[in-house]
This record gives C-alpha cells, structure tokens and sequence, in this order.
C-alpha cells in the first residue's frame, strides 16, 4: 500500500511538473519569437510559412537601436532614473506606513488602513485630472519630478509590508523598548533587517510597473529627450511604416532591464511572497 502511495504521490508530481513547463513555454514563446525576429530583416518576419530562426542573424539590428536617429539610450536612461527614483519612495513610505499600521496603536488605526486599502480599487483614470492639474500648476511637466512623486505612495506597498510586519516576533521590539530604544530605532535596526524579502517583492512590483508605464508618461511627457522606453518603442511605429525587426530588437533591450533585477532578487522575492500574508 505504501509502495502504490508512492508511485502515485510520484505521478502526480510528474503531471504537474508537465503542466508547469506547458505553462512556461506558452509564456516565454512571445520573448524567444521577439528575440528571434529581432535578429532578421523586414522582408524575413513577413515571409510565409514563417522560418523561426534567420538563416543570416543580423546583430546590427541592435547597433541601429542603439546608435540610430531616436535616442533610445536616453530612454533607458530615463526610465532607469524614474523607476529606480520611485522604487526608493514607494519602499521608504510604504515601509514607514506599513510600520505604524502593524506596530503602534492609535485610535483610529484599523478604519484609517481600510480607507487606505480601499483606495486601491480606484482606478487610475479617476484620479489622472486632478493628478495632471496639480504637477502642471507645480510647474513639474517635462521633469523627472512629474514622473516620480506622484506614483511614491502606494496602498498596495503599505498592505504587502503591513501584512509581513504582522509575522515578525514582538519579543525583538519589547526587548529593544526595555533597553531604551525609540519606534524609529526599532523600525530601522530591527524591523527593516528582517524584512528585506518584503522588500525585495515590493521593490520588483514597483520598479517593473514603472519602467512598463506607458499612460501617465505619455500625458505628462512632451520633449523628445524626456521620453521613457516604452514611448521610445512607439516611435519606431511609424503612421505608414513600421521596421518590425528594429521594435523587436528595441523591444529585447528594454525588457532586459527588470528581466536582470528579478534574477539577482529572486530569492528574496520567492520567500517574500511566500511569507507575506500569514497573519491576518
């Protein structure tokens, strides 16, 4: 009985892992296609059947992207200054918010978290006038200020670490209140040491979301050396022509950026989510 336990607990485990590299592959296909076709020419990516790999791979497709007429460097750059700028602010708040909701007792605290939670179901479009009206009255447009400052608040953010804050042992806290420390010496020496996979997971969301932004970019930005990656990518389709391969081969470049941050944190943001939300 134990033996066709086994061999059954074994199977299962095989079908699953099938089901999980089937998944896989259906997810990753569109980045191998794009990395493949952005190493062909525009005549190549239109040819029927379609060839997946190029018969003369053409590396100076990303010679052009990077040295060509639009400013594509400028645009990474730009948006590694906001999604790094923001991914700082949105850490710093939502790890400050999310302590004084989980540790220091107020009256009021738990109606005051649930209005703040409950923000997170207004959707951005509401909110994009009154937005845009206050950053243009600050003089902010066309600045990195426009772009940062506004997304430096996240409900989301305060809930993730607010929820990890909650796993922590007390015992730490009492014993650093008994030899004197205050609630910020607490919450820098003690509580954001052992937080550092909430921070990881929260620091991925935030930095992947700016640098995917495309909406507010596009409304607040208006001079060409400003523009973020994923305006930069819609200038290479043109009205009437678009060099597929170039969008492709732009396309492999900007996705690399967070493709790297995830790697070098993914420990982290595995026990991260993992861990976050044990405790109600």
């Amino acid at each position: 009985m134990s033996r066709y336990r086994n061999y059954r607990k074994g199977a299962g485990a095989f079908i699953l892992h099938i089901l999980l590299m089937l998944l896989a592959a259906i997810f990753v296909f569109p980045v191998f296609w794009a990395f493949v076709s952005s190493l062909k020419t525009l005549g190549e990516i239109f040819i029927y059947p379609p060839k997946i790999f190029p018969e003369d791979p053409h590396w100076e497709n990303y010679k052009t992207v990077l040295t060509g007429s639009i400013p594509f460097p400028r645009f990474m750059l730009n948006s590694l200054i906001v999604a790094l700028g923001r991914t700082a602010g949105v850490v710093i708040t939502s790890a400050l918010a999310a302590y004084a909701f989980a540790r220091l007792r107020f009256r009021g605290r738990e109606g005051l978290f649930l209005i703040y939670v409950g923000t997170l179901v207004i959707p951005f479009q509401v909110t994009m006038i009154p937005v845009f009206v206050i950053v243009r009255n600050l003089h902010w447009v066309d600045t990195y200020l426009a772009l940062i400052v506004p997304g430096m608040f996240s409900a989301f953010g305060t809930f993730l670490l607010r929820q990890f804050f909650l796993t922590l042992p007390r015992d730490l806290e009492e014993a650093a209140i008994i030899d004197g420390c205050s609630f910020f010496r607490i919450f820098w020496q003690i509580i954001l040491p052992l937080s550092k996979p909430a921070l990881a997971s929260l620091s991925i969301f935030t930095f992947v979301g700016t640098w995917n932004e495309f909406l507010w970019p596009l409304i607040i930005i208006n001079e060409t050396k400003m523009k973020t990656v994923t305006l930069g990518l819609s200038i290479f389709q043109g009205l009437y022509f678009t060099e597929w391969h170039l969008v492709m081969a732009a396309t492999i470049i900007a996705i690399s950026v967070p493709l790297l941050l995830y790697v070098f944190l993914q420990k982290y943001f595995v026990k991260g989510i993992a861990l976050t939300g044990l405790k109600a």
